[in-house]
C-alpha cells in the first residue's frame, strides 16, 4: 500500500475507535441524586440526597446516541435531618420497605458540539411510572489520571409533580407537589 494513504487510513481508524459506542458504570461515589421540594406552601424549601445509587451510561458519540438508567436506594434518603429520613423512608411518604428502589430510565434526545444536551425518560417511583425530560447542563470526558479510564460526568436537571406517584403527602396542608431533581453522575468506561 503507498505510504500516502497509509497515515490518512490509521488517523481515521483511530478516530474510528474513539468514537465507538461505549458502557460507562456509575460511580457511586460520585453520583448524587438530590431534589428541592416545598415545606408549608413556600414557608421554606428542603433539600435532600440520597447517597446509594447505582446504574450505567451507554453513549456514541459518533452517532450522538445514548441512554442512561440510574437505580437509587430510597432508604438511603438523606435531608441532614434524622427524624425527618425516617419519617420520608417510612411508609406514609416514599415507603422504602415496599418501594426500594426509584429508577431513572432515558435516552439522549439532542446534542451539541459538547455532547448530549436533552435526556428523554421514564421516572419509577413508588411503583408508578411516568415521563420525567432532564436538561443536561454540563457534559464532559476525560482520561482519569488516576484511574487510566475513560470518565464522564455530567449534571442534569429536570422536575415532577410528586403527586403523580402517590407520594403526596403534605398536600393537605399546602405543600406544593412540584420537585426539583437534580442528577450529576460520573461514569468510568468500561468497554
Amino acid at each position: 500500500m503507498n505510504k500516502r494513504y497509509l497515515i490518512p487510513l490509521l488517523i481515521l481508524g483511530a478516530a474510528a475507535a474513539n468514537a465507538a459506542p461505549a458502557t460507562y458504570d456509575l460511580d457511586p461515589d460520585h453520583t448524587h441524586p438530590s431534589f428541592e421540594v416545598d415545606h408549608f406552601g413556600g414557608l421554606s424549601t428542603w433539600r435532600g440526597t440520597f447517597k446509594k445509587t447505582t446504574g450505567t451510561v451507554n453513549y456514541d458519540a459518533a452517532a450522538k446516541s445514548g441512554s442512561v438508567d440510574v437505580l437509587i436506594d430510597t432508604a438511603t434518603i438523606d435531608f441532614a435531618h434524622d427524624k425527618l429520613n425516617e419519617l420520608v423512608a417510612g411508609a406514609d411518604i416514599l415507603n422504602a420497605s415496599k418501594f426500594p428502589t426509584a429508577e431513572y430510565k432515558g435516552k439522549f434526545s439532542e446534542f451539541s458540539n459538547d455532547g448530549p444536551k436533552t435526556v428523554v425518560g421514564e421516572l419509577t417511583l413508588h411503583g408508578t411510572s411516568k415521563p420525567v425530560t432532564l436538561s443536561i447542563n454540563s457534559f464532559k470526558c476525560v482520561m482519569h489520571p488516576m484511574l487510566k479510564k475513560e470518565v464522564c460526568g455530567a449534571d442534569a436537571i429536570g422536575a415532577f409533580n410528586r403527586a403523580d406517584f402517590g407520594v403526596n403527602y403534605g398536600q393537605q396542608y399546602g405543600f406544593k407537589q412540584d420537585v426539583l431533581l437534580r442528577i450529576q453522575v460520573e461514569g468510568i468506561k468500561q468497554n
